[in-house]
């Protein structure tokens, strides 16, 4: 009788608990809104050193433009951070206020100049979700030399979109 009433005992612990248990289910909603934007950032433009500019000095750097895919963009770059610098006569400032000619062109050959009017002397494009570099073509013409020093300025890169 004792194992009778064990093997009953068994029985009903081997039930489960949840008898009786029901479950309920939901949904929801995930949401994104993606909205046209750009990002750009440039690489600094060194033209190194140089003793007499007797001679054209060339170098390149690019500036890389990420856009949602399918906005259309232009990248204009101004003249300059220099006092009386232009985009058609870009001025770099040394010692003494003293100045070096430069140009940044869209193209290799350096014969079309990079400025900030959008579908006249920018460079455009659409974006496509990823980073697209486009190369800026610098040079240092031959001009009379001024005194030895370093020769700086800041060109601000614009992206409309």
């Amino acid at each position: 009788m004792r194992l009778a009433a064990f093997g009953a005992l068994g029985v009903l612990c081997a039930l489960p608990l949840s008898l009786g248990a029901a479950t309920k289910t939901t949904t929801f909603t995930v949401r994104l809104t993606l909205t046209n934007d750009c990002t750009i950032a440039a690489s600094d433009l060194d033209f190194g050193s140089t003793g007499v500019l007797a001679a054209n000095v060339d170098q390149q750097s690019q500036v890389s433009v990420t856009c949602s895919t399918g906005a259309p963009f232009q990248v204009g770059l101004d003249g300059g951070s220099t006092a009386s610098s232009t985009i058609a006569n870009r001025l770099m400032t040394g010692p003494n206020a003293a100045t070096v000619q430069f140009q940044i062109y869209r193209d290799a050959a350096r014969t079309q100049i990079w400025g900030n009017t959008p579908n006249t002397d920018t460079v455009g494009g659409t974006g496509n979700g990823t980073a697209q570099p486009f190369v800026m073509y610098g040079r240092v013409p031959a001009q009379t030399t001024p005194g030895a020093g370093a020769y700086t300025t800041t060109v601000t890169a614009t992206i409309n979109f």
